[in-house]
């Protein structure tokens, strides 16, 4: 979940959006993007497995696509590009003009972006229904959202401290990781596809 929300790489974002706002209103809009987020993850990790098999996805797809998904995200961070999933430019520019940034684009898809809500409902799902699992899984998402919640509050901090180069190596770093782990989700729902066919 760390490499996949990325809290440091939400720094210079949210500086870029809401830089020239008061400090108050960045700290409101940090806290209620935060919220949000974090009800988003909820509900997908509770209800995700439930929908996938409403739906007729089996976890196996559901991990083939959420890692080729993950790891188009990683190649973006590696090359420090800007990401197809989290907004457009049009989008970017809209949302500096925005009076309200913290639902959109910062709860959606900045904190809660698909990367996230595929992990979220893998991780979720290979608990098997164990409350200690899932508990656990769920402490340490709430947890990398809590460090989302402190990047953002302190994103000033944190750009002047590390500047640009040193949060694009964070970036770059996290995303080799992220490739890394959706090498893995992949590879899990291969063996999951041949394990279910012999």
């Amino acid at each position: 979940m760390l490499v996949v929300m990325d809290p440091i790489g939400l720094a210079p974002v949210f500086i870029g959006l809401a830089g020239n706002r008061p400090a108050f209103e960045r700290r409101a809009m940090a806290f209620k993007a935060s919220v949000v987020a974090g009800v988003i993850i909820l509900a997908f990790g509770l209800f995700g497995r439930a929908l996938l098999t409403r739906l007729g996805i089996s976890l196996d797809s559901f991990r083939v696509a959420g890692g080729i998904l993950l790891f188009l995200i990683a190649l973006d961070m590696v090359f420090a590009r800007s990401s197809g999933s989290k907004e457009t430019p049009d989008e970017e520019k809209e949302a500096q003009q925005r009076e309200d940034i913290s639902v959109f684009p910062l709860a959606i898809p900045l904190i809660a972006g698909p990367g996230t809500l595929a992990s979220i409902m893998i991780l979720a799902s290979d608990a098997h229904g164990s409350p200690v699992l899932l508990t656990a899984v769920f402490l340490v998402t709430a947890a990398v959202l809590l460090l989302c919640y402190l990047a953002l509050r302190l994103s000033g901090q944190i750009a002047r401290i590390i500047g640009l180069t040193g949060v694009h190596v964070v970036t770059r770093v996290l995303g080799v990781l992220l490739g890394a782990l959706a090498v893995q989700y992949v590879a899990d729902g291969i063996r999951g596809f041949f394990i279910q066919g012999t």
